[in-house]
């Protein structure tokens, strides 16, 4: 039985496609825009639009941008010798807010796993080989430490090598606050393995 007219219902359902809102959710952000004054929903809408007809990759790096270059590779301040290779935009977003990084990153948009069909060619690989040719002494590999993360790692690794580029792998470890009875293996051995002196 449906408690709502046709276009409530269709507001609620997509809302719900989109990632981590359940139905309560859902159903609270729809009636959240039809509470609003209808000059924010169209504000609201013009906006979803226009993000969606004017923001592209990066020409270098491939990370979300409005322009023909993003911010980071048009900055004369960063160092463009080394690159990051992360997974996606919003890991890029996580390394920047640290403000320790003056790199630059490469964005791959993705990870190889053969079980959902993806494999080097379907990522940003080819053009991470192409921006190799350019003056590059570093590139730090920074996808997830999941399985396809660390496939593509590996992966990565093997085909910068042979180039005598330095290739390295951030070190992940424990968790701040986290107990180590908790965490696992392979976390515990890659945070001994990427220890510090003190």
């Amino acid at each position: 039985m449906e408690y709502y007219s046709k276009y409530i219902n269709q507001l609620i359902e997509e809302f719900a496609k989109l990632p981590g809102v359940g139905a309560k959710s859902a159903q609270r952000l729809a009636f959240h825009i039809l509470n609003l004054p209808e000059e924010q929903v169209n504000h609201f809408a013009e906006t979803i639009v226009n993000a969606k007809a004017n923001v592209r990759y990066c020409k270098k790096c491939f990370t979300l941008t409005d322009e023909e270059l993003c911010p980071i590779c048009r900055s004369d301040r960063r160092n463009h010798k080394v690159i990051m290779v992360v997974e996606n935009t919003r890991d890029l977003a996580a390394y920047e807010k640290t403000g320790k990084f003056d790199g630059v990153y490469h964005v791959l948009h993705g990870a190889i796993s053969p079980t959902l069909g993806i494999g080097p060619g379907d990522i940003k690989l080819k053009e991470l080989m192409e921006r190799l040719r350019d003056d590059v002494d570093e590139v730090i590999i920074s996808t997830n430490s999941s399985v396809e993360g660390e496939a593509t790692a590996l992966y990565i690794s093997k085909l910068i090598k042979p180039t005598g580029i330095k290739v390295s792998r951030i070190a992940s470890g424990v968790p701040v606050g986290g107990d180590l009875e908790y965490i696992d293996e392979v976390t515990l051995l890659r945070a001994l393995e990427g220890r510090t002196d003190m």
